[in-house]
């Protein structure tokens, strides 16, 4: 029995004909994620870096996504070795790694995803849903073709090193992330301050001139839009518990009194 594998996001940004549009699935619930995947949008960043995920909700978020049309992006806590392997192989086709500074971070990215001798990722596909358990063909020796590697420039030195980092061999792309970027800045909380977006702009530009997809965080639909018109090829737009709670919060607006301050805390 021979099993075929879903293309993965550098393909899908390789062939799509405009920016590709995802949410962000914080919660850690399959059933939110399933519910996120059947809106349509391109793609869905299943987080383990913020969010609540283990190695077995990451897994049942993979498998909720399974078939609706959104190509899932997991992003790892930490460029640990083994924390990539792991998601690997719970068939993960797309990672984003968070906080990378360097050129020399990326290719120690580059390193744990590829198998010996040009990486150090450790073998296991026969026991794993990364081959469907050895149902994919020539999994071991195509498993580059298989996999989409992302890294996400989050810090000032990353900006300064943005160019060096998308030109490493195995990056297919670069995520910029203003949240903690605004932090490295000394201007917390402040993601649209113009000197966050400057430096947003400085790695879009790096990137796009190394022949790399840049991407962006913006909750903000007009941040959203002004990077689009900046460059960016794929935005996360909402996350599902943000959408959550900015739902319930108009509930409560709608049908309870704002003085009502007791009723409002449930007493």
């Amino acid at each position: 029995m021979s099993f075929r594998l879903s293309a993965t996001f550098r393909d899908r940004l390789e062939s799509a004909p405009r920016p590709l549009a995802g949410g962000w699935v914080c919660s850690g619930s399959a059933l939110v994620t399933e519910i996120m995947a059947g809106a349509g949008l391109d793609w869905l960043l299943v987080d383990m870096e913020h969010g609540p995920n283990t190695l077995s909700s990451v897994l049942a978020q993979l498998q909720a996504i399974d078939g609706s049309g959104s190509i899932p992006v997991v992003r790892v806590p930490t460029a640990d070795a083994v924390v990539i392997k792991q998601v690997l192989d719970l068939g993960a086709q797309n990672i984003l790694v968070p906080m990378i500074s360097s050129a020399d971070e990326a290719r120690a990215v580059v390193d744990a995803v590829r198998y010996p001798p040009r990486g150090r990722r450790g073998v296991g596909s026969a026991l794993a849903r990364s081959a469907r358990w050895n149902r994919v063909d020539d999994y071991l020796p195509q498993a580059d073709a298989f996999v989409s590697v992302f890294v996400q420039i989050e810090t000032a030195a990353g900006v300064d090193a943005a160019a060096d980092i998308a030109a490493v061999d195995g990056i297919d792309g670069v995520f910029v992330g203003p949240s903690d970027l605004a932090a490295s800045l000394g201007l917390l909380g402040q993601q649209t301050h113009p000197d966050v977006v400057a430096a947003v702009h400085r790695a879009f530009a790096a990137v796009t001139a190394a022949g790399k997809p840049v991407g962006v965080n913006a909750f903000d639909p007009a941040a959203a839009q002004g990077y689009l018109d900046a460059g960016a090829s794929f935005v996360l737009v909402g996350a599902d518990v943000a959408l959550l709670a900015r739902g319930s919060e108009a509930l409560a607006a709608r049908w309870i009194p704002s003085s009502d301050d007791t009723q409002r805390a449930g007493y």
